[in-house]
């Protein structure tokens, strides 16, 4: 099978019957085989009951339902588990992404062999009190993750089959797909301009929250590439450290009392110095921090996928 189509939705039955129709339209001028995987998360219109219409009259419709709102991110994990395109595109349901854009992402995967593309939207229909936060968001994440992208949120992306069955998408890294490639190994990482449509039904179901979640996702997913797998490595150093500024002010606390004593002065009282309370937060901490490394280096040694690894070929 050629491609993939997987598409979570919530609420979008206005939408749905036209979406694929041209879609159908598409796929039939260019020849490809497919299948077009819906999956409803939770939807409490009649979007259930057009999917359903639409798999009993087309057998390349299949689709799944949520009994709950769980979100993107598990709508497209279980939606990539059962994806069986050489390539897997993505989109939304809303008709604001082009299936016209299709067959050129496509070849941009099967013929310039990248592993990832993402669409960009460059013109957009967003009022600016989404846009700008956009861009702000789309400069941190170029920064962390090193992708250079311009539209890490767009909806409209394609993947080597290889890339969505070898990573998990769980809580909301439906953002972050691109950087959960890049830590898998699959490094040609690419984008396509893509023209953006209006809403033509319904409203969006993302609200600002997305942005601050986004931010918070992001530092986690880049400690996790840096230390998921060796959590000491960064728990230790800075336990280390703050540790030994803690003994340091030790010998200060020290150093001061005993010269004190040496020169038969009366010794200022240990509490009166700054260093005596350095002292005490700093090894506290430090010991705190590195005993949290011990106990990170535990959780990962017992973890399933601590020897889960991306192998690009075998010969056997």
């Amino acid at each position: 099978m050629d491609i993939s189509i997987v598409i979570p939705l919530l609420n979008e039955a206005e939408s749905l019957p036209e979406l694929y129709a041209w879609i159908e339209k598409v796929m039939q001028q260019e020849g490809f085989s497919y299948e077009i995987i819906f999956v409803d998360d939770g939807s409490t219109d009649h979007s259930w009951e057009i999917i359903r219409d639409l798999h009993a009259m087309h057998p390349e419709v299949k689709a799944l339902r949520f009994q709950y709102n769980y979100g993107k991110s598990p709508a497209l994990h279980c939606a990539f588990r059962q994806a069986q395109g050489d390539v897997v595109i993505t989109m939304d349901a809303d008709l604001q992404d082009s299936p016209d854009e299709i067959p050129a992402l496509y070849h941009m995967i099967k013929d310039e062999k990248y592993h990832l593309v993402s669409g960009w939207k460059k013109k957009r229909y967003d009022p600016i009190t989404k846009t700008l936060p956009t861009k702000l968001f789309n400069a941190t994440a170029r920064a962390f993750s090193g992708i250079q992208l311009h539209d890490f949120n767009c909806g409209l992306k394609a993947y080597d089959k290889k890339v969505v069955k070898s990573i998990e998408v769980y809580n909301d890294m439906h953002r972050w797909i691109p950087f959960l490639a890049k830590n898998a190994g699959f490094t040609r990482i690419g984008e396509k301009p893509v023209h953006h449509q209006a809403r033509k039904y319904g409203h969006s179901k993302f609200g600002f929250d997305r942005f601050t979640n986004g931010y918070l996702d992001l530092f986690t997913l880049w400690f996790l590439s840096k230390f998921g797998k060796k959590p000491m490595h960064f728990f230790g150093v800075i336990g280390t450290v703050m540790f030994l500024i803690g003994f340091f002010a030790v010998l200060a606390v020290g150093g001061i009392k005993g010269y004190a004593l040496y020169k038969g002065v009366a010794a200022p009282l240990i509490t009166n110095t700054p260093y005596f309370y350095i002292a005490i937060a700093s090894m506290i901490i430090g010991t705190q921090l590195f005993l949290s490394g011990f106990i990170g280096e535990l959780i990962t040694r017992n973890a399933s996928e601590r020897n889960h690894y991306t192998i690009a070929e075998e010969l056997v």
